[in-house]
Protein backbone atom coordinates (compact mmCIF):
# COMPACT_ATOMS: atom_id res chain seq x y z
CA UNK A 1 0.00 0.00 0.00
CA UNK A 2 1.09 3.59 -0.64
CA UNK A 3 2.67 5.44 2.26
CA UNK A 4 -0.22 7.00 4.26
CA UNK A 5 -0.71 10.71 3.73
CA UNK A 6 -0.02 12.70 6.90
CA UNK A 7 -2.63 15.29 7.81
CA UNK A 8 -2.80 17.56 10.87
CA UNK A 9 -5.24 16.82 13.66
CA UNK A 10 -8.61 18.34 12.84
CA UNK A 11 -7.77 18.51 9.14
CA UNK A 12 -10.28 19.84 6.62
CA UNK A 13 -10.88 17.59 3.61
CA UNK A 14 -12.89 18.32 0.46
CA UNK A 15 -14.18 15.65 -1.94
CA UNK A 16 -15.19 16.93 -5.37
CA UNK A 17 -17.88 14.92 -7.22
CA UNK A 18 -19.37 16.97 -10.04
CA UNK A 19 -21.56 14.37 -11.72
CA UNK A 20 -25.13 13.08 -11.71
CA UNK A 21 -27.07 11.75 -8.73
CA UNK A 22 -26.06 8.12 -9.07
CA UNK A 23 -22.40 9.04 -9.43
CA UNK A 24 -22.55 11.12 -6.25
CA UNK A 25 -24.09 8.20 -4.36
CA UNK A 26 -21.31 5.93 -5.65
CA UNK A 27 -18.80 8.38 -4.16
CA UNK A 28 -20.01 7.72 -0.60
CA UNK A 29 -17.67 4.71 -0.08
CA UNK A 30 -14.71 7.05 -0.63
CA UNK A 31 -16.21 9.59 1.77
CA UNK A 32 -16.64 6.86 4.39
CA UNK A 33 -13.10 5.58 3.79
CA UNK A 34 -11.66 9.05 4.37
CA UNK A 35 -13.72 9.67 7.50
CA UNK A 36 -12.77 6.29 8.97
CA UNK A 37 -9.08 6.94 8.30
CA UNK A 38 -9.18 10.51 9.66
CA UNK A 39 -11.94 10.45 12.31
CA UNK A 40 -11.05 13.89 13.68
CA UNK A 41 -11.12 15.52 10.26
CA UNK A 42 -13.92 17.68 8.90
CA UNK A 43 -15.03 16.25 5.55
CA UNK A 44 -17.00 18.33 3.04
CA UNK A 45 -18.30 17.47 -0.42
CA UNK A 46 -18.60 19.69 -3.47
CA UNK A 47 -21.34 18.61 -5.89
CA UNK A 48 -23.61 20.02 -8.58
CA UNK A 49 -26.67 21.88 -7.33
CA UNK A 50 -29.60 19.48 -7.46
CA UNK A 51 -27.57 16.42 -6.46
CA UNK A 52 -26.89 17.33 -2.85
CA UNK A 53 -30.05 15.58 -1.62
CA UNK A 54 -28.50 12.15 -2.09
CA UNK A 55 -25.97 13.13 0.62
CA UNK A 56 -28.62 14.36 3.09
CA UNK A 57 -28.01 13.07 6.60
CA UNK A 58 -24.68 11.49 5.64
CA UNK A 59 -22.91 11.09 9.00
CA UNK A 60 -19.46 11.25 7.42
CA UNK A 61 -19.93 14.79 6.08
CA UNK A 62 -19.82 18.11 7.86
CA UNK A 63 -21.29 20.09 4.96
CA UNK A 64 -22.14 19.86 1.28
CA UNK A 65 -21.14 22.70 -1.04
CA UNK A 66 -22.92 23.13 -4.35
CA UNK A 67 -22.12 24.76 -7.67
CA UNK A 68 -24.37 25.11 -10.72
CA UNK A 69 -23.58 22.74 -13.58
CA UNK A 70 -23.03 25.81 -15.77
CA UNK A 71 -21.98 28.62 -13.41
CA UNK A 72 -21.57 32.18 -14.59
CA UNK A 73 -18.45 34.19 -13.84
CA UNK A 74 -19.81 35.59 -10.58
CA UNK A 75 -20.73 32.15 -9.28
CA UNK A 76 -17.35 30.75 -10.28
CA UNK A 77 -15.44 33.51 -8.51
CA UNK A 78 -17.60 33.14 -5.40
CA UNK A 79 -16.83 29.42 -5.27
CA UNK A 80 -13.11 29.95 -5.73
CA UNK A 81 -13.10 32.51 -2.91
CA UNK A 82 -14.97 30.05 -0.70
CA UNK A 83 -12.63 27.09 -1.21
CA UNK A 84 -9.20 28.41 -2.24
CA UNK A 85 -6.59 26.74 0.00
CA UNK A 86 -9.19 26.33 2.74
CA UNK A 87 -8.59 22.58 2.90
CA UNK A 88 -5.65 20.50 4.02
CA UNK A 89 -6.58 17.90 1.38
CA UNK A 90 -8.86 18.01 -1.65
CA UNK A 91 -9.77 14.99 -3.75
CA UNK A 92 -11.12 14.96 -7.30
CA UNK A 93 -13.11 11.81 -8.11
CA UNK A 94 -13.13 12.63 -11.84
CA UNK A 95 -10.61 13.08 -14.62
CA UNK A 96 -12.17 16.25 -16.03
CA UNK A 97 -10.46 19.63 -16.07
CA UNK A 98 -12.96 21.40 -13.80
CA UNK A 99 -13.04 18.95 -10.84
CA UNK A 100 -9.28 18.47 -10.98
CA UNK A 101 -8.63 22.22 -11.08
CA UNK A 102 -11.00 22.83 -8.16
CA UNK A 103 -9.23 20.18 -6.09
CA UNK A 104 -5.82 21.73 -6.84
CA UNK A 105 -7.12 25.19 -5.92
CA UNK A 106 -8.94 24.05 -2.77
CA UNK A 107 -6.30 21.86 -1.15
CA UNK A 108 -2.89 22.48 0.30
CA UNK A 109 -2.45 18.88 -0.80
CA UNK A 110 -4.54 17.33 -3.55
CA UNK A 111 -5.15 13.96 -5.14
CA UNK A 112 -7.14 12.83 -8.14
CA UNK A 113 -7.65 10.40 -10.97
CA UNK A 114 -6.14 11.16 -14.37
CA UNK A 115 -6.84 9.68 -17.79
CA UNK A 116 -4.60 9.51 -20.82
CA UNK A 117 -1.01 10.38 -21.57
CA UNK A 118 -1.24 13.73 -23.34
CA UNK A 119 -0.09 17.18 -22.27
CA UNK A 120 -3.22 17.90 -20.21
CA UNK A 121 -2.86 14.61 -18.32
CA UNK A 122 0.81 15.32 -17.67
CA UNK A 123 -0.06 18.78 -16.30
CA UNK A 124 -2.63 17.31 -13.94
CA UNK A 125 -0.17 14.73 -12.64
CA UNK A 126 2.39 17.48 -12.06
CA UNK A 127 -0.01 19.79 -10.21
CA UNK A 128 -1.72 17.15 -8.07
CA UNK A 129 0.15 16.04 -4.97
CA UNK A 130 -0.81 12.44 -5.74
CA UNK A 131 -2.53 10.93 -8.77
CA UNK A 132 -3.57 7.60 -10.22
CA UNK A 133 -4.92 6.48 -13.58
CA UNK A 134 -8.64 5.87 -13.92
CA UNK A 135 -9.61 2.32 -14.80
CA UNK A 136 -12.57 2.21 -17.19
CA UNK A 137 -12.71 -1.58 -16.95
CA UNK A 138 -13.56 -1.66 -13.24
CA UNK A 139 -16.81 -0.96 -11.43
CA UNK A 140 -17.16 2.75 -10.71
CA UNK A 141 -17.02 2.16 -6.94
CA UNK A 142 -13.68 0.35 -7.26
CA UNK A 143 -12.40 3.05 -9.60
CA UNK A 144 -13.20 5.81 -7.11
CA UNK A 145 -11.77 3.80 -4.21
CA UNK A 146 -8.39 3.89 -5.94
CA UNK A 147 -8.12 7.29 -4.28
CA UNK A 148 -8.27 5.66 -0.85
CA UNK A 149 -5.41 3.37 -1.85
CA UNK A 150 -3.58 6.39 -3.24
CA UNK A 151 -3.81 8.04 0.18
CA UNK A 152 -2.56 4.87 1.86
CA UNK A 153 -5.82 4.29 3.75
CA UNK A 154 -8.11 1.28 3.92
CA UNK A 155 -10.94 1.41 1.36
CA UNK A 156 -14.43 0.90 2.76
CA UNK A 157 -16.64 -0.38 -0.05
CA UNK A 158 -19.92 0.64 1.60
CA UNK A 159 -22.52 2.92 0.04
CA UNK A 160 -24.16 5.33 2.49
CA UNK A 161 -27.83 6.16 1.94
CA UNK A 162 -29.41 9.52 2.77
CA UNK A 163 -31.01 9.26 6.18
CA UNK A 164 -33.95 10.89 7.87
CA UNK A 165 -37.52 10.18 9.01
CA UNK A 166 -40.42 9.20 6.77
CA UNK A 167 -43.63 11.11 7.42
CA UNK A 168 -46.33 8.87 8.81
CA UNK A 169 -49.13 7.69 6.57
CA UNK A 170 -47.29 7.98 3.27
CA UNK A 171 -46.81 4.26 2.67
CA UNK A 172 -49.21 1.40 3.39
CA UNK A 173 -49.14 -0.09 6.87
CA UNK A 174 -48.96 -3.62 5.43
CA UNK A 175 -46.17 -5.06 3.26
CA UNK A 176 -45.77 -3.22 -0.06
CA UNK A 177 -43.67 -3.11 -3.21
CA UNK A 178 -41.95 -0.02 -4.60
CA UNK A 179 -41.86 0.55 -8.36
CA UNK A 180 -39.71 3.25 -9.92
CA UNK A 181 -40.67 3.28 -13.59
CA UNK A 182 -39.18 6.54 -14.84
CA UNK A 183 -35.40 6.83 -15.30
CA UNK A 184 -33.91 10.17 -16.29
CA UNK A 185 -33.39 9.07 -19.90
CA UNK A 186 -35.92 7.40 -22.18
CA UNK A 187 -33.45 4.85 -23.53
CA UNK A 188 -33.35 3.24 -20.06
CA UNK A 189 -37.14 2.78 -19.83
CA UNK A 190 -38.93 -0.53 -19.68
CA UNK A 191 -42.34 -0.83 -21.41
CA UNK A 192 -45.61 0.60 -20.13
CA UNK A 193 -47.25 -2.78 -20.71
CA UNK A 194 -44.52 -4.45 -18.66
CA UNK A 195 -45.05 -2.15 -15.70
CA UNK A 196 -48.82 -2.66 -15.83
CA UNK A 197 -48.51 -6.45 -15.90
CA UNK A 198 -45.99 -6.38 -13.07
CA UNK A 199 -48.25 -4.13 -11.00
CA UNK A 200 -51.18 -6.50 -11.51
CA UNK A 201 -49.05 -9.51 -10.55
CA UNK A 202 -47.93 -7.80 -7.35
CA UNK A 203 -51.56 -7.12 -6.46
CA UNK A 204 -52.31 -10.80 -6.96
CA UNK A 205 -49.56 -11.52 -4.43
CA UNK A 206 -51.25 -9.25 -1.91
CA UNK A 207 -48.82 -6.35 -2.25
CA UNK A 208 -50.00 -2.79 -2.81
CA UNK A 209 -47.67 -0.82 -5.06
CA UNK A 210 -45.93 2.41 -4.08
CA UNK A 211 -44.84 4.39 -7.15
CA UNK A 212 -41.89 6.75 -6.77
CA UNK A 213 -40.53 9.36 -9.15
CA UNK A 214 -39.81 13.04 -9.59
CA UNK A 215 -42.54 15.62 -10.15
CA UNK A 216 -41.28 15.86 -13.73
CA UNK A 217 -42.11 12.17 -14.23
CA UNK A 218 -45.83 12.58 -13.62
CA UNK A 219 -46.89 12.79 -17.25
CA UNK A 220 -45.18 9.47 -18.05
CA UNK A 221 -46.41 7.82 -14.85
CA UNK A 222 -49.96 8.94 -15.67
CA UNK A 223 -49.60 6.89 -18.87
CA UNK A 224 -48.53 3.84 -16.90
CA UNK A 225 -51.14 4.20 -14.16
CA UNK A 226 -53.95 6.45 -15.42
CA UNK A 227 -55.96 7.99 -12.61
CA UNK A 228 -59.16 6.08 -11.98
CA UNK A 229 -58.19 2.94 -13.91
CA UNK A 230 -58.38 -0.62 -12.57
CA UNK A 231 -55.11 -0.15 -10.69
CA UNK A 232 -56.92 2.14 -8.27
CA UNK A 233 -54.37 4.96 -8.39
CA UNK A 234 -54.39 7.27 -5.43
CA UNK A 235 -55.00 10.82 -6.61
CA UNK A 236 -52.39 13.53 -6.40
CA UNK A 237 -54.26 15.09 -3.49
CA UNK A 238 -52.78 12.18 -1.49
CA UNK A 239 -56.10 10.97 -0.14
CA UNK A 240 -55.74 8.78 2.88
CA UNK A 241 -57.29 5.62 1.40
CA UNK A 242 -54.33 3.32 1.91
CA UNK A 243 -56.47 0.35 0.96
CA UNK A 244 -56.03 1.19 -2.70
CA UNK A 245 -53.68 -0.84 -4.84
CA UNK A 246 -51.33 1.86 -6.12
CA UNK A 247 -50.00 4.75 -4.06
CA UNK A 248 -48.51 7.54 -6.15
CA UNK A 249 -45.67 9.31 -4.34
CA UNK A 250 -43.98 10.88 -7.37
CA UNK A 251 -42.73 14.35 -6.44
CA UNK A 252 -43.74 13.83 -2.79
CA UNK A 253 -40.59 12.48 -1.15
CA UNK A 254 -37.24 14.01 -0.33
CA UNK A 255 -34.17 11.80 -0.53
CA UNK A 256 -34.17 10.60 3.10
CA UNK A 257 -37.88 9.76 2.86
CA UNK A 258 -37.28 7.95 -0.42
CA UNK A 259 -34.52 5.86 1.15
CA UNK A 260 -36.77 5.03 4.12
CA UNK A 261 -39.75 4.11 1.93
CA UNK A 262 -37.63 1.81 -0.24
CA UNK A 263 -35.80 0.33 2.74
CA UNK A 264 -39.12 -0.73 4.26
CA UNK A 265 -40.44 -2.40 1.11
CA UNK A 266 -40.84 -6.14 0.56
CA UNK A 267 -39.31 -5.61 -2.86
CA UNK A 268 -38.15 -2.76 -5.11
CA UNK A 269 -38.18 -2.89 -8.93
CA UNK A 270 -36.61 -0.23 -11.12
CA UNK A 271 -34.42 0.46 -14.16
CA UNK A 272 -30.83 1.65 -14.38
CA UNK A 273 -31.15 4.82 -12.31
CA UNK A 274 -29.84 6.46 -9.15
CA UNK A 275 -32.93 5.25 -7.28
CA UNK A 276 -32.05 1.63 -8.06
CA UNK A 277 -28.53 2.19 -6.72
CA UNK A 278 -30.16 3.65 -3.61
CA UNK A 279 -32.44 0.62 -3.26
CA UNK A 280 -29.52 -1.78 -3.51
CA UNK A 281 -27.57 0.15 -0.89
CA UNK A 282 -30.59 0.28 1.46
CA UNK A 283 -30.64 -3.51 1.74
CA UNK A 284 -34.11 -3.87 0.22
CA UNK A 285 -34.54 -6.85 -2.12
CA UNK A 286 -33.86 -5.04 -5.39
CA UNK A 287 -34.76 -6.10 -8.93
CA UNK A 288 -32.79 -3.98 -11.42
CA UNK A 289 -33.86 -3.88 -15.07
CA UNK A 290 -30.78 -3.22 -17.20
CA UNK A 291 -30.52 -2.49 -20.90
CA UNK A 292 -27.58 -0.90 -22.74
CA UNK A 293 -25.55 -0.13 -19.59
CA UNK A 294 -22.65 -2.44 -18.74
CA UNK A 295 -23.27 -3.80 -15.22
CA UNK A 296 -19.59 -4.63 -14.81
CA UNK A 297 -19.03 -0.87 -14.59
CA UNK A 298 -22.35 0.52 -13.37
CA UNK A 299 -24.28 -2.39 -11.84
CA UNK A 300 -26.07 -1.91 -8.50
CA UNK A 301 -23.84 -2.19 -5.45
CA UNK A 302 -25.49 -4.55 -2.93
CA UNK A 303 -25.58 -3.78 0.75
CA UNK A 304 -22.42 -5.24 2.22
CA UNK A 305 -20.51 -4.94 -1.05
CA UNK A 306 -20.15 -6.75 -4.35
CA UNK A 307 -18.63 -10.17 -3.62
CA UNK A 308 -17.88 -10.83 -7.29
CA UNK A 309 -18.32 -8.75 -10.41
CA UNK A 310 -21.51 -8.70 -12.47
CA UNK A 311 -21.32 -10.57 -15.76
CA UNK A 312 -21.77 -8.33 -18.82
CA UNK A 313 -25.01 -10.07 -19.80
CA UNK A 314 -27.35 -12.73 -18.52
CA UNK A 315 -31.01 -13.49 -17.91
CA UNK A 316 -31.13 -13.11 -14.12
CA UNK A 317 -28.03 -12.57 -11.99
CA UNK A 318 -27.98 -12.29 -8.23
CA UNK A 319 -25.48 -10.58 -5.96
CA UNK A 320 -26.50 -10.20 -2.32
CA UNK A 321 -29.84 -8.41 -2.11
CA UNK A 322 -29.86 -7.50 -5.83
CA UNK A 323 -31.30 -9.37 -8.82
CA UNK A 324 -30.15 -7.93 -12.14
CA UNK A 325 -32.47 -8.73 -15.05
CA UNK A 326 -31.50 -8.39 -18.72
CA UNK A 327 -32.72 -9.45 -22.13
CA UNK A 328 -29.35 -10.79 -23.30
CA UNK A 329 -29.28 -9.87 -26.98
CA UNK A 330 -26.00 -10.35 -28.81
CA UNK A 331 -25.36 -6.59 -28.73
CA UNK A 332 -25.71 -6.37 -24.94
CA UNK A 333 -24.24 -4.42 -23.24
CA UNK A 334 -23.60 -1.87 -25.97
CA UNK A 335 -22.92 1.07 -23.61
CA UNK A 336 -24.75 3.27 -26.12
CA UNK A 337 -27.68 5.64 -25.66
CA UNK A 338 -30.17 3.14 -27.01
CA UNK A 339 -30.55 1.71 -30.48
CA UNK A 340 -30.79 5.17 -32.06
CA UNK A 341 -27.81 6.55 -30.11
CA UNK A 342 -29.67 9.39 -28.44
CA UNK A 343 -31.17 10.01 -25.00
CA UNK A 344 -34.76 9.67 -26.21
CA UNK A 345 -34.04 6.46 -28.11
CA UNK A 346 -35.77 3.11 -27.85
CA UNK A 347 -33.74 0.15 -26.57
CA UNK A 348 -34.69 -3.18 -28.10
CA UNK A 349 -33.15 -5.07 -25.17
CA UNK A 350 -35.63 -3.41 -22.80
CA UNK A 351 -38.56 -3.41 -25.22
CA UNK A 352 -38.20 -7.19 -25.52
CA UNK A 353 -37.82 -7.86 -21.80
CA UNK A 354 -40.89 -9.81 -20.70
CA UNK A 355 -42.95 -9.28 -17.58
CA UNK A 356 -42.70 -13.03 -16.91
CA UNK A 357 -38.89 -12.85 -16.70
CA UNK A 358 -39.02 -9.83 -14.40
CA UNK A 359 -41.64 -11.50 -12.24
CA UNK A 360 -39.44 -14.58 -11.87
CA UNK A 361 -36.75 -12.41 -10.31
CA UNK A 362 -39.35 -10.60 -8.18
CA UNK A 363 -40.60 -13.90 -6.76
CA UNK A 364 -37.04 -14.86 -5.82
CA UNK A 365 -36.59 -11.50 -4.11
CA UNK A 366 -39.90 -11.84 -2.24
CA UNK A 367 -38.85 -15.26 -1.00
CA UNK A 368 -35.61 -13.75 0.36
CA UNK A 369 -37.49 -11.05 2.32
CA UNK A 370 -39.93 -13.62 3.68
CA UNK A 371 -37.11 -15.89 4.78
CA UNK A 372 -35.37 -13.01 6.50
Amino acid sequence: MTQPLHLPSGARILIVALRRLGDVLLTTPLIRSVKRAYPNATVDALVFAGTEGVLAGNPDLKSVLTVPARPDLRQTLALLKQIAKRYDLALSTQTGDRPTTLAIIAGRQSAGVVEGEGLAAAAKRFLLSRSCSTDRERHRVHDILQLAELLGIRPVAELVCPSGPLRSGLVPAQSYAVLHAAPMFIYKRWTIDGWRKLSAALRERGLPVVVTGAASDRSYLDEVWPAGDHDGVMGRDMGRDMGRDVVRLDGRLDWPELAAAIGGARVYIGPDTAITHLAAASGAPTVALYGPTDPRLWGPWPRGGLDHAWAPAGTIQRRGNVWLVQNPLLCLPCQQEGCDRRLDSRSQCLDGLTAAQVLSAVDEALAMRQAA
